[in-house]
This record gives structure tokens, C-alpha cells and sequence, in this order.
């Protein structure tokens, strides 16, 4: 029973936040992330059950139609978007909470360097942008957001927003540290941090070359 309430949840939630979606019958026909979603909740109660080989298969399978690589020991809560869900890669120890977005492109995946629990856990309501990579055995806090292409390698708390690469948190509770050009992320406007450094240091050397100037004119 709480499979088929997953799956409803699941097309409910892509019902919602999906303005090119029209109908659940759609959703169910159309819907490579849900198609995804829904042969992973199998395999992952084959997986559960020992029946690796079984669960393996049926995930391959999935990855073949779908383009969607989800490990059968990933643990999905419900409502998880995946929308478009091309190059999407989710790994063995990886944890999704409920009402997550992916977008296509993005990897919970592992660094290669941890045993036993090697993949990111994700709170509820989390977003992940596109081209995202989260790497690592750490947790995504409740409403954080990704951006797009970030990498992102340790912890990110709730309600944060975390660009670039390496990914570093830019906005916290809807408050911004004292760095210019920081706004709240909507996959076009993102701050790029490479910009952001290089401006830094050009300030610092403007500053030193006054510096430089008062001692000329001192001595």
C-alpha cells in the first residue's frame, strides 16, 4: 500500500510544480522520470529482500528506457521530480527526501575515497540543479537549492543555496554574506564565483597602490 501512495505522490507532486504537465494520465505515459522513479520503487523491494541480481536487472532495464541510472539501494522518499532526467546518476547509499527536484544531468555520487555509506543525503525540498554533482557522504539540509553545473563536496545546511565550483554557500535563510553580486539562484541569474574572486582582488590592489602612492608622496 505505501508503494502505491509513493507513486501517487510522485505524479501528484510533478502535477504541481510542472507547468507543462496536463494530466496524470500524461504524467504516467509520457514521464521518463516517473517511469524511472517507479521501476527504482521495485527494484529497490527486490534489493530489500536480498534478490540483488533481480534488482540490478530491473534497474539496468530502467536506465535503458529512461536514461536514469538509480542504484536499487538508493533510499527515495515520495514526490521526487525528476524532470527531463537525461545523465541523471544516483548512488547505492544516496538518501532523497520528500518533494525533491532534479533536473537532468545531476549526480549523487561518491569522491571513490569512503566505505560502507559513500553517497549524499538529501533533506525534503530539495532542488538540484542541472550539470550538479553532490559527492560525498554529507548531508543537503531541508530546503536547500543546488545550482546548476556546481560541485558540490561537504555539508550544506537547510534553506542554503550553494553555487560554483567547488560549490560555496551564497544565501542562508534568505540572507546573503557581504559579497557582491550574490542573489537567490533561478538557474539563469547565478552568481559566478570566479567573477566574484577576481573583483575581490582587484579592490585589494587598487588599495595597495594607493597605499604605494602615500609613500611616495611621504618620502
Amino acid at each position: 500500500m505505501s508503494f502505491i501512495n509513493d507513486i501517487k505522490a510522485d505524479i501528484q507532486s510533478i502535477k504541481e510544480r510542472d507547468p507543462a504537465a496536463h494530466s496524470a494520465l500524461e504524467i504516467v505515459i509520457t514521464y521518463s522520470g516517473v517511469h524511472a522513479v517507479i521501476m527504482h520503487r521495485v527494484a529497490h523491494w527486490f534489493y530489500e529482500k536480498d534478490m540483488i541480481v533481480a534488482a540490478r536487472i530491473i534497474s539496468q532495464v530502467s536506465r535503458f528506457f529512461t536514461g536514469i541510472e538509480i542504484h536499487p539501494g538508493a533510499k527515495i522518499g515520495k514526490g521526487l521530480l525528476i524532470d527531463h532526467g537525461s545523465g541523471v546518476v544516483i548512488g547505492e547509499t544516496a538518501e532523497i527526501g520528500d518533494y525533491c527536484l532534479l533536473y537532468q544531468g545531476c549526480t549523487l555520487g561518491g569522491t571513490g575515497k569512503d566505505q560502507g555509506k559513500r553517497h549524499p543525503t538529501l533533506g525534503n525540498n530539495v532542488m538540484v540543479g542541472c550539470g550538479a554533482k553532490i559527492l560525498g557522504p554529507f548531508k543537503v539540509g531541508d530546503g536547500a537549492k543546488i545550482a546548476a553545473n556546481a560541485v558540490v563536496l561537504e555539508e550544506v545546511p537547510p534553506n542554503a543555496t550553494a553555487v560554483g565550483v567547488p560549490a560555496r554557500i551564497v544565501r542562508v535563510n534568505g540572507k546573503t554574506p557581504p559579497c557582491p553580486a550574490t542573489q537567490d539562484i533561478d538557474q539563469i541569474h547565478i552568481p559566478d564565483p570566479v567573477a566574484q574572486e577576481l573583483c575581490k582582488y582587484k579592490v585589494e590592489l587598487e588599495k595597495l597602490k594607493k597605499d604605494v602612492e602615500e609613500l611616495k608622496k611621504g618620502n
